[in-house]
């Protein structure tokens, strides 16, 4: 079963290239059922963000009515990025079936090797300046979080 819902995250990342985006599709699946099929619209969208694997995400959850994914699957024809698994993390999705490698991406000009080496390293040592500022007002927030009656537990 698993291998139909990956062949349509591989068939929506070949739309993917047609429609201008990035060789990459995603499939979120709910009990047998596909909840969202997305393709990268990096390019369409001028969004360094839209990778396949978060508009599924996205998709999923404006359907769903839910940030919680956890009884769903991920199909990606990829091996996730770093922002990508994040994501799958956060949105509490416990499986992830991919086909192509980090490493397979490589070889056709994608690679998020810095990332993960940039991750490594103390934040003082990254390319991206970390700048901590006054955080009073910020801690005021998380003491009204702290009480407030709705929240959502992560």
């Amino acid at each position: 079963m698993e291998i139909q819902f990956l062949e349509k995250a591989i068939e929506i990342s070949r739309i993917s290239i047609e429609k201008g985006g990035g060789p990459f599709g995603a499939c979120i699946v709910r009990d047998n059922e596909i909840i969202s099929l997305e393709h990268n619209t990096v390019t369409i969208d001028n969004d360094p963000t839209a990778h396949a694997e978060i508009n599924a995400i996205r998709s999923a959850a404006r359907k769903l009515g839910k940030f919680d994914l956890s009884e769903c699957v991920i199909y990606s024809s990829t091996e996730p990025c770093p922002m990508c698994l994040s994501a799958i993390y956060w949105a509490r999705i416990p499986i992830v079936y991919y086909a192509t490698t980090r490493k397979d991406v490589e070889q056709i000009g994608f690679s998020d090797n810095f990332i993960y080496e940039e991750l490594q390293k103390p934040i003082e040592q990254r390319k991206v300046k970390m700048i901590q500022l006054d955080k009073t007002k910020s801690l005021e927030v998380f003491d009204v979080w702290k009480n407030y009656e709705n929240k959502v537990e992560y």
